[in-house]
C-alpha cells in the first residue's frame, strides 16, 4: 500500500476513535445530569413552615382543604404545619426559627418584639371585639368589671385577651394593680374557672363560647368598646425579605379561604368540630364572631399596636420602650 495513503488511513482512524470517545464521554455526561436533576430539585425544594392554634379557623380550613399545597408544589415550596396552644408560644418558635409564619392576636407581636423577635406584620383581620370577653361562672354575684377589684383573673399571659384586661379595667376606672392575675393557658385557666380557683376568666372564641354552651358562663364584658381585637399575620423577616411570591400566594388563599367561611358559617363549623374537639354549634357561634377579612398591615392598625405597646411599657410588663412600625418590611 501507498505509504502516504496508509499514513492518512491510520490518521483517519484515530481520529475516528477520539470522535467516539469524546462522544461517549458526552453522553455518560448526559445521563448522569439527567440523572442527578430530580437531586438537584430536591435540594432546591423551599420550605414554608407555618405556626397555627387550634382556634385559628381559618388557617385550620386552609391545612385541612390542601389549596396553599396545591397552589405552591408547582414552585417547589413544600409546606410543613405546627400547632400550638396559644399566640406567645408560636411566636417564640418563630423568634428561635422554627416556623416562618403565624397567626396571632394584637398582644402576642408586642411581647415578642420587645424580647428582640426578627419579625414584620404581613396583614391583618379587621376588628372582631367581640369574639373575646370576660367570663364568670353562672352563679357569680359580679355584675360590672369594677367590681373585679381585688379579684383573681385567670388569662394567657402575653396573649390578646391580656390587652383586653388591661383595657376593660382602665375603662371600669380601675389599674392593673388592683386585680390578681392568674396567668394561664386555655385549658388550664378553663379548670380553674370551673372549680373556682379564680373570678373570672379572660378568653377568645371558640373556648368563649364552649364556656358559655358547655357550663354556662356569664360574659361579664367584651372587647366592644375597649378594644379592637385586631389578629394578624406575621412572618419571620428574613422569609418575608426573599419570598415575596410565595408569600402573595399564602396571603391569596387565606383570604379566599376567609370568604369561603364567610359564606359558608355551617358547613366551616361542621368541618371544624373534629378537629377542635367542639360541638358544630359552639363553633358556628364563635364564627360568626370573627370577621374573616383579611387586609395588608396599614399606618392605621399599626397605631393601635403602638398604642398597646406604650400601655405595656408604662405597666413595666415589657423592658424597653418600642418602636412598633420596625416590625414593618421596609
Amino acid at each position: 500500500m501507498n505509504p502516504i495513503l496508509q499514513n492518512k488511513n491510520n490518521t483517519y482512524g484515530t481520529r475516528r476513535r477520539t470522535l467516539v470517545r469524546l462522544g461517549a464521554i458526552a453522553l455518560g455526561a448526559l445521563a448522569v445530569a439527567i440523572g442527578a436533576a430530580p437531586l438537584a430539585q430536591a435540594q432546591e425544594t423551599k420550605l414554608l413552615r407555618i405556626g397555627y392554634q387550634k382556634a385559628a379557623n381559618t388557617l385550620v380550613l386552609l391545612k385541612a382543604h390542601g389549596a396553599l399545597e396545591k397552589r405552591l408544589q408547582p414552585l417547589g415550596v413544600e409546606v410543613k404545619w405546627a400547632e400550638f396552644a396559644a399566640g406567645p408560644q408560636l411566636l417564640e418558635a418563630l423568634n428561635v426559627g422554627s416556623v416562618d409564619f403565624g397567626y396571632v392576636g394584637e398582644a402576642p407581636p408586642v411581647f415578642a418584639q420587645a424580647a428582640g423577635a426578627d419579625f414584620v406584620y404581613t396583614a391583618y383581620e379587621i376588628p372582631t371585639p367581640d369574639a373575646e370577653g370576660l367570663l364568670v361562672p353562672k352563679n357569680s354575684t359580679l355584675k360590672s368589671v369594677a367590681e373585679l377589684k381585688g379579684k383573681k383573673i385567670a388569662f394567657n399571659k402575653g396573649s390578646d385577651v391580656h390587652w383586653l384586661v388591661v383595657a376593660l379595667l382602665k375603662k371600669a376606672g380601675l389599674s392593673y394593680s388592683d386585680i390578681q392575675p392568674v396567668y394561664l393557658a386555655p385549658a388550664d385557666a378553663r379548670a380553674a374557672f370551673e372549680k373556682g380557683a379564680v373570678d373570672a376568666w379572660a378568653i377568645w372564641d371558640p373556648f368563649q363560647a364552649a364556656a358559655e354552651k358547655q357550663i354556662g358562663a356569664r360574659r361579664l364584658a367584651t372587647g366592644v368598646g375597649a378594644v379592637s381585637h385586631h389578629q394578624f399575620f406575621l412572618s419571620a423577616r428574613a422569609f418575608a425579605a426573599k419570598n415575596a411570591q410565595i408569600e402573595k400566594i399564602l396571603l391569596e388563599e387565606i383570604t379566599r379561604e376567609g370568604e369561603w367561611v364567610r359564606t359558608h358559617t355551617a358547613q366551616a363549623a361542621a368541618q371544624l368540630s373534629p378537629i377542635q374537639g367542639l360541638d358544630a354549634d359552639i363553633i358556628e357561634t364563635g364564627l360568626k364572631r370573627y370577621a374573616h377579612v383579611y387586609k395588608p398591615v396599614d399606618a392605621g392598625v399599626l397605631a393601635e399596636q403602638q398604642k398597646i405597646a406604650d400601655a405595656f411599657y408604662e405597666l413595666k410588663l415589657i423592658p424597653k420602650q418600642l418602636k412598633v412600625s420596625d416590625a414593618v418590611l421596609k
